[in-house]
């Protein structure tokens, strides 16, 4: 059985993990232990927060929807139920945009939700 020298395709492995820590504090850029540990649970943490960057955006826009229809007088689920009564198919990250963008047309819709 021939030796194997691992040397080219170690050092590849270790320079990926090293390019990938650059820009992380003290060893974790620097040392290829550490910096593995810490490009693993950056990587576990990017994965878990695309998942959660789709739920803050969503609270977000509630939040925003809520405060604008508390100004035209509606609670945010009595407009919620009014647009889906009204047949209105309006996403609400539209209805959060028309309300910090176009006050005007946040209201008209708001008025045909109420009726």
């Amino acid at each position: 059985m021939a030796r194997v020298k691992r040397g080219n395709v170690a050092r590849k492995r270790r320079n990926k993990i090293l390019r990938l820590a650059r820009g992380f504090s003290g060893s974790n850029g620097r040392l290829f232990r550490t910096a593995n540990q810490r490009v693993m649970k950056a990587l576990c943490n990017a994965y878990r927060d695309r998942r959660r960057r789709k739920r803050d955006f969503r609270r977000l826009w509630i939040a925003r929807i809520n405060a604008a229809a508390r100004l035209n007088g509606v609670s945010y689920s009595r407009l919620i139920g009014g647009l889906k009564q009204a047949d209105i198919r309006i996403n609400r990250k539209m209805l959060a945009q028309l309300a910090v963008m176009d006050p005007n047309s946040f209201k008209s819709v708001v008025t045909s939700a109420k009726s």
